[in-house]
């Protein structure tokens, strides 16, 4: 029961929020008897003056954007959530981002405005002392470092690649991913979020092919991902299938 008049109450309180653009407009709040705009938020809905002013400068901000402006205004998508799209938005991609909005949770829409933003980073490493001390002696005797290196990696690949040719036909008989496909998976891509300048640890494993649709867990096209950008893939999914569905 709590529960339940918890979510009507956010549900009544962002509503309230998406009227407060008409409200000013139309200086309705004066004809209530309030002396400002802030007072009508306040006393009614208990929001902040920092809180109208969002409101209000996301409302102009998406004078442009119909489709945000009306979830804005009908109170289907929360504020916050649309001040952390909002540098991302065009006119465009205005019923994308509100599709990716809707479905995802606030840290993982953090996660996804964060990455269309970043730029750049450079993963950094220390190498044994051992490994150090081995490179030198082979470097020391004439032999390519740098070739032996490479070979070695090229050899990595080989043997995964092998691998993934063996049990990519292995029957699915469930959404369960087997251990050994598990295992190769981890073993390619580390504990690591595939997602690249995601350094966060992986929670799961993505098909990259939905697995509903193919019912294979072909672990070429499966990816460890961190929780937040797993529910990101799947929301770039959802949009995708509207868009083959159409209107």
């Amino acid at each position: 029961m709590c529960v339940r008049f918890g979510v009507e109450a956010l549900a009544a309180r962002r509503k309230f929020a998406g009227l407060l653009p008409e409200v000013f407009r139309r200086g309705l709040h004066r004809r209530k008897g309030f002396g400002s705009i802030y007072e009508f938020a306040a006393k009614l809905a208990g929001m902040s003056r920092e809180q109208v002013d969002l409101v209000l400068r996301l409302d102009k901000r998406f004078e442009d954007k119909p489709i945000l402006r009306k979830a804005l205004r009908e109170g289907d998508v929360s504020v916050n959530k649309l001040k952390k799209i909002a540098p991302m938005v065009t006119i465009e991609n205005q019923e994308e981002m509100i599709v990716v909005a809707e479905s995802l949770p606030c840290r993982a829409l953090e996660t996804f405005v964060r990455d269309g933003q970043k730029s750049g980073h450079v993963t950094t490493f220390e190498m044994a002392d051992d490994v150090r001390k081995a490179l030198a002696e082979l470097a020391g005797k004439g032999i390519d470092v740098n070739e032996f290196l490479r070979e070695a990696l090229r050899q990595r690949e080989l043997e995964i690649e092998s691998e993934k040719k063996n049990l990519q036909d292995l029957p699915a008989t469930s959404k369960h991913i087997p251990v050994q496909i598990r295992e190769l998976v981890h073993r390619e891509h580390g504990t690591k979020c595939s997602v690249p300048g995601c350094f966060r640890n992986a929670a799961e494993l993505h098909h990259t092919r939905r697995f509903s649709i193919v019912k294979s867990h072909d672990p070429r096209y499966l990816a460890p991902m961190c929780k937040e950008h797993h529910q990101i893939a799947h929301s770039i999914d959802s949009i995708v299938c509207r868009a083959r569905a159409g209107p």
